[in-house]
Formats: C-alpha cells, sequence, structure tokens
C-alpha cells in the first residue's frame, strides 16, 4: 500500500508529496475571475468576458498539469479537469 501511494503522490524530482501546492499563476487567474463572476455577478460582455477568462485559465493550468505534473496523480487531476471543463464548455 506504501508504494502505491509513493507512487501517486511523491514527486520524481524532489521526493516530496505533491498532492496540494500553492496555486500557480493560471490556477489564481481562474481563482480571481470566478470569484469576481460570483461577487458582482455582472450581466452581459463582462459577464461574458470574465467566463472566457476563467475557462481559459483554468484550461492552461489543466493542460500543463497534465503535461508538467509533478506527481501521477497531478498529472490525473489535470486530465480530469480539462475533461470536466471541455465537456462543460459543449453541454
Amino acid at each position: 500500500m506504501r508504494r502505491g501511494f509513493d507512487w501517486l503522490f511523491r514527486s520524481r524530482t524532489t521526493g516530496r508529496q505533491t498532492i496540494v501546492q500553492l496555486p500557480n499563476v493560471p490556477l489564481g487567474v481562474f481563482i480571481l475571475a470566478a470569484l469576481a463572476r460570483r461577487v458582482f455577478s455582472p450581466t452581459g460582455t463582462p459577464r461574458t468576458v470574465l467566463a472566457v477568462i476563467a475557462t481559459g485559465a483554468l484550461v492552461v493550468w489543466a493542460v500543463d498539469e497534465l503535461i508538467r505534473g509533478e506527481s501521477p496523480f497531478r498529472r490525473a487531476l489535470g486530465a480530469v479537469v480539462l475533461l470536466a471543463t471541455i465537456v462543460g464548455i459543449f453541454r
């Protein structure tokens, strides 16, 4: 069980667990845009702009995690978020 946990959650470069990390720039942009949309409840063009910014930032974050994630868990998380975002866009 320990080997499976280590394989899934440990960074291949640092050896540290990488379940949770501080937000990087794309994730920070997503959080700020989504929060602004929720708090200010804009309508029309400002709402659309915030939605596009939030969605674009989330896609960039997910692709980055999928490609450069520190552990298999982070790469899988990126893939799941990317898939969920794409499904949400076309729903």
